[in-house]
């Protein structure tokens, strides 16, 4: 503001005379003539002004009733005509005030697809653009770029964390550990994002790096490291023939390619004569109910694996017809990331009876997202449902416990390049007593 504006401020306060103007001085003509001419000059402007103002109102209300006009708004609903009229509102003082850069109508609409799953609370539902939603797929096929980590939401603390790390991957060769707590990517924060949104910062092309700034426990400050992303192939099972005839399957994610996998696991373990199994859900942060239904039918005996129950109290079973049930004696491996679709199998598992659970208590997923497309190739997921265990448990915020209980012991593993496993060990001490 200069100083002419101030004087002008002052003078409708009645602060100052106009004799005191710049060039008003006692008996002066000349400020007489100006004070004369300012005067005018603003009056015509104000009426103008006034003018111009009158008629941006009217045509900014007409243009905002023939655009509500022509949207049907249900009643009821939260997307009335307040609610446009307010928006378009918004989107003008974005566009006119907003000083950090250009935003896009793309990337507003987004925003607001976004803030309304967001209004849910649930970190579990959210929105996806067509990227997100590709690029979802993608991983789900077991072959993306990016660091090889398997990252889940700690809901303690609204940050991603590490729950596990893929063998010969960047994230094995950085040392990141199941439990890391992704503070920052690229020095922005992750707090609060979603988990779709964690994972897109931390994924990238081929080649290029990425700096973590993690919390680990027992660490006195943040741990930073730099990545360089590179091709990685998830293969979700790993099979390994151990000592005295045990076989060892891990499934480190239920995606669309882990039923096959599985299947050849268990076929694998059966050729090479196998006297018993150890599964391993430990880190497994879930993944789709039908990939885990299958899977379950490939070891269950006959009856339920697991229903669910939507808010109208509609109930959906998933059953077993028992002709490939698991006739091998059967240790499962959980923690407190093992979660929802290992949760499934882990919980139908224990109720049947068919397997002893050894660890810590499993993380406490007990709902279900449904990913619904939209034509414009982007998409929603909602919870729609909670799930419940044959026994009709619903674990949701309190997990599965182990039958027997085994705290891991990460000092141990971290601090020898053998990475000996004490819950591994424990589970095939219980393997050789079933096994007898």
């Amino acid at each position: 503001m200069d100083e002419n504006e101030n004087y002008f401020d002052n003078i409708n306060k009645g602060n100052i005379t106009p004799e005191r103007l710049p060039g008003n001085e006692k008996g002066s003509g000349k400020g007489i003539f100006l004070i004369g001419m300012t005067v005018g000059i603003a009056a015509a402007l104000l009426v103008v002004a006034v003018c111009w103002l009158g008629i941006s109102i009217q045509n900014s209300v007409e243009e905002r009733e023939n655009i509500s006009a022509g949207v049907e708004l249900k009643e009821g609903s939260a997307v009335d005509s307040d609610m446009v009229e307010k928006l378009q509102i918004l989107e003008e003082m974005v566009n006119k005030y907003y000083y950090l850069g250009e935003v896009t109508d793309e990337e507003l609409k987004d925003g607001v697809y976004k803030g309304l799953l967001s209004a849910l609370n649930d970190p579990y539902s959210e929105y996806y653009t067509a990227e997100e939603l590709a690029s979802m797929m993608e991983q789900s096929e077991g072959i993306y770029y990016g660091i090889g980590a398997y990252v889940s939401l700690d809901t303690a603390t609204s940050l991603p964390k590490i729950s596990g790390v893929i063998e010969g991957s960047p994230a094995e060769e950085a040392e990141l550990r199941a439990n890391d707590l992704i503070y920052e990517v690229d020095g922005t924060s992750t707090y609060g994002l979603s988990l779709t949104e964690a994972v897109a910062m931390i994924k990238g092309p081929e080649g290029t790096e990425v700096n973590l700034t993690l919390i680990r426990e027992g660490e006195s400050d943040y741990l930073e490291l730099t990545l360089t992303r590179r091709r990685v192939e998830s293969p979700t099972v790993e099979f390994v023939m151990e000592e005295d005839d045990m076989a060892y399957i891990q499934i480190v994610e239920f995606d669309d390619v882990t039923v096959d996998q599985f299947a050849e696991a268990l076929a694998m373990a059966r050729g090479s004569g196998a006297k018993g199994i150890i599964l391993d859900l430990r880190g497994n942060p879930g993944g789709n109910l039908s990939a885990v239904v299958d899977m379950c039918r490939m070891i269950l005996p006959e009856g339920l694996i697991v229903y669910t129950e939507d808010k109208n109290g509609k109930r959906d079973e998933y059953k077993c017809d028992g002709s490939r049930e698991m006739e091998l004696p059967l240790v499962v491996l959980v923690d407190m990331n093992s979660a929802s679709a290992a949760e499934i199998m882990a919980g139908a598992i224990k109720d049947y009876g068919i397997g002893t659970l050894v660890g810590t208590t499993t993380f406490g997923k007990g709902i279900v997202q449904q990913i619904m497309p939209f034509r414009d190739g982007s998409a929603v997921k909602i919870t729609i449902s909670a799930y419940y265990t044959p026994g009709g448990k619903n674990i949701h915020g309190i997990g599965i416990e182990p039958d027997v209980v085994c705290e891991f012991d990460g000092e141990a593993y971290y601090a020898s390049e053998d990475h000996p496993d004490n819950q591994l060990e424990k589970a095939k001490e219980v393997l050789r007593e079933k096994m007898k």
